[in-house]
């Protein structure tokens, strides 16, 4: 055919954006198999994630290093997020540097508290409180950004809080060492977690950064404030020397959690891009709650039914939220549902009082 016939013809339809799962290209499967396969990625990677970083507290005599630990950590995502940035040929910096000296702050304060965590608390109970991440950051985006929210987000809110402390309380309870020290790490965790995911958010949208520039100047800032407070305090010698008392398996397992967790936060946003943030969450969320069954399987610790109860609550609390995400009502609306729920019970208890032949003629 010639190239005047070629012209003629109708346009080619638009190229597919490329799909990948870290080597293997998705594009030309259907939705459903690209949900399962990223689904299934995501809880390889995320439970092989959760169960390297509490391996890695059960160490005799880790407990002090959760912020060394971390500090492996940025440095580790920071040569992934330099390997990503050259492979999608990314040379440039669009978001100003003084939003990532903020950025990369709270996500050491986001990491670092989280991971130190762990010295002091129970696996389940740190996932717990991650779980419950929508109180602080409802409350970061109302100041931040200004959002408004409707009653159904308020009432998961309230559910979370009482499953949270629900499942503290059985904590404290079955734990002999339980330690108030672990639950301020994790609850400072979760206030730069709110913070961190409206100025991310605010950033990305006015500059139109890729999330690869975001990971490399984050975690590389936030490795060298690391590097310089440690440095300063001693607790970088003194996790130098631990760790050099058996370099391959702590380096070794430090790698397997940083590159297990940078490849799982990919796949999200892979699942995201595919199948829409509803079906994330919900992925996420299920995630999380194998991940617990998985730490009561692998790492001996007490169990009562308490955290059963208090963990469904905190479930219910998620899914509430995400059925407000999909079906949005204010506070209007929640008036006028009552205000039609009230008048209906009226007239059927006019109608059981009066009889349906009288009720119809006032009708």
């Amino acid at each position: 055919m010639s190239r005047g016939n070629l012209r003629l013809g109708m346009d080619p339809e638009p190229e597919k954006p490329k799909i990948t799962i870290i080597c293997f290209d998705i594009t030309n499967q259907s939705q459903t198999v690209q949900f399962f396969i990223c689904s299934s990625a995501v809880f390889l990677f995320f439970i092989l994630y959760g169960y390297m970083q509490e391996l890695i507290f059960t160490i005799e005599g880790f407990q002090p290093f959760g912020w060394y630990l971390t500090l492996i950590q940025f440095g580790y995502y920071t040569l992934f997020g330099l390997v990503e940035t050259r492979l999608r040929n990314i040379t440039s910096r669009k978001i100003p540097i003084q939003t990532y000296f903020l950025l990369a702050l709270l996500t050491l304060g986001t990491m670092g508290f989280s991971n130190a965590s762990l010295g002091y608390l129970n696996y389940p109970t740190q996932v717990i409180f991650k779980c419950c991440k929508l109180i602080p950051v409802m409350a970061g985006s109302i100041l931040i950004q200004g959002k408004r929210y409707g009653p159904l987000d308020f009432s998961a809110a309230v559910l979370m809080c009482v499953g949270l402390t629900l499942f503290t309380l059985a904590d404290s309870q079955v734990q002999p060492n339980f330690n108030t020290k672990g639950i301020t790490m994790i609850s400072m965790a979760l206030l730069c977690d709110a913070i961190i995911g409206n100025v991310q958010e605010k950033s990305m949208k006015n500059y139109g950064a890729h999330n690869a520039e975001v990971v490399l100047f984050s975690y590389s800032i936030g490795f060298l404030y690391l590097l310089i407070v440690m440095g300063a305090t001693g607790d970088l010698a003194e996790g130098i020397q631990f760790f050099s008392q058996n370099p391959k398996k702590l380096y070794g397992y430090a790698l397997t959690f940083s590159l297990t967790g940078y490849l799982g936060i990919q796949i999200v946003l892979t699942l995201v891009r595919t199948c829409g943030a509803f079906a994330a969450v919900t992925v996420t969320t299920c995630r999380k709650a194998v991940t617990i069954i998985v730490s009561f399987l692998f790492f001996s610790k007490p169990f009562t039914f308490q955290y059963l109860w208090s963990g469904l609550l905190v479930i219910l609390g998620i899914y509430l939220n995400l059925f407000s995400k999909k079906h949005p009502m204010s506070f209007s609306d929640l008036e006028i549902s009552i205000e039609r729920c009230i008048r209906m019970i009226k007239m059927r208890i006019y109608a059981k009082r009066y009889g349906a032949r009288h009720y119809m003629a006032n009708v």
